[in-house]
């Protein structure tokens, strides 16, 4: 199998890389052979290309605590360690209050939601 690296430019491009590793997912090819040299190089490209023209944004700070609170099972009361008093956490919650950066890093450590989440675009 003839083994050819070149840049992704178009979406042609794209779809053919897709073709071309598609196949490898299913075994992926050893570390430092030709076949796993380009796997990666492939992959490297077409995650480039896709953050490129795919980007994923982050989701709104205060999606972000509801979503947790669902995962979690979590109430007002739970997030008032992070946030205070009850009144303070529903102004948080329903967008009347911004969150502050203490609130922020209390919300990382205590419930593991990611400060990219938490800081938005």
């Amino acid at each position: 199998m003839k083994l050819q690296i070149k840049p992704i430019k178009t979406k042609q491009d794209y779809e053919a890389a897709l073709r071309a590793v598609e196949p490898m997912f299913d075994e992926v090819p050893l570390a430092d052979t030709p076949e796993g040299d380009f796997f990666e190089v492939m992959c490297v490209l077409i995650n480039d290309y896709e953050n490129k023209h795919f980007p994923i944004e982050n989701p709104d700070p205060v999606d972000a605590i509801k979503f947790r609170m669902k995962q979690l099972g979590l109430t007002v009361k739970d997030l008032e360690p992070a946030i205070g008093k009850s009144n303070r956490v529903y102004e948080v919650l329903n967008r009347k209050r911004s969150l502050t950066l203490p609130m922020i890093r209390k919300l990382n450590s205590m419930f593991g939601i990611p400060l990219r989440s938490l800081v938005g675009s």
